[in-house]
C-alpha cells in the first residue's frame, strides 16, 4: 500500500512576490525621478528584493516548483548583483558604463522572456508581471545605451506598474488563502 504524504508547508510565492514588488516599486520611483538613488533602495535591494527572494526560491525548490525556484532565486540574485554594481566602484572597482549596463539589462530582458513564455498557460497577473518586466528591461537597456533620461523616466513609471502587479499577486494569494475564498482575481 502506497502512503501519500501531504505537503503542509506554506506557499512561498507571496514572500518572493512582495520582495520583488516592493523593491521594484521603490527603485522605479527613483527611475521616474521622485528621489535620488540612496541607501534605502540599496538596503531593499540586498535584503528584501535580494535575500528574501532567494529564500522564497529555495522554499519553492523544496515544493518542487522549478518555475518559482528559478524565478525567485534568479531575480533575488539580480537585486544583489545590481547593488554590487552600485557599490563596487566605492571600493575602487571600475563603474559600469552605459554600454555594459545596457547589455546587462538587455540580457535580463532576454532571460525574462523565457519566464514570460512560461506564463502563457497560467493566470493573467503572471503574464502582466513578466510581460511588463520585459518592457522594463528593454526600456532600461535602451536608456543605458543612449543615456536618454526621458526613456529612463518612462521606464520608471512602467516599472512602478510592474512592481505593483507582483505586489498585487502576493496580496491576492495571502488574502484569498486567509479568507478561504477568491476575493482578488489572479
Amino acid at each position: 500500500m502506497e502512503q501519500i504524504i501531504k505537503d503542509t508547508t506554506a506557499n512561498p510565492a507571496p514572500l518572493g512576490l512582495f520582495g520583488f514588488g516592493m523593491t521594484t516599486i521603490l527603485l522605479n520611483f527613483h527611475n521616474a525621478g521622485f528621489y535620488e538613488l540612496n541607501s534605502m533602495i540599496m538596503g531593499m535591494g540586498l535584503f528584501i528584493g535580494g535575500t528574501q527572494q532567494v529564500i522564497a526560491g529555495i522554499m519553492e525548490w523544496k515544493k518542487g516548483n522549478t518555475f518559482g525556484m528559478s524565478a525567485f532565486t534568479s531575480y533575488g540574485f539580480f537585486w544583489i548583483s545590481l547593488v554590487a554594481l552600485w557599490m563596487l566602484p566605492l571600493l575602487g572597482v571600475a563603474k559600469p558604463d552605459g554600454i555594459s549596463m545596457g547589455f546587462y539589462l538587455g540580457l535580463w530582458g532576454l532571460f525574462t522572456l523565457a519566464f514570460f513564455i512560461g506564463t502563457l498557460n497560467g493566470n493573467t497577473i503572471g503574464k502582466l508581471i513578466f510581460g511588463s518586466l520585459i518592457v522594463l528591461f528593454i526600456l532600461l537597456s535602451a536608456a543605458s545605451f543612449t543615456g536618454n533620461e526621458n526613456i529612463h523616466r518612462i521606464a520608471g513609471y512602467e516599472g512602478i506598474f510592474c512592481g505593483f502587479f507582483a505586489f498585487y499577486e502576493g496580496a491576492a494569494i495571502i488574502i484569498n488563502e486567509k479568507l478561504g475564498r477568491k476575493i482578488l482575481p489572479l
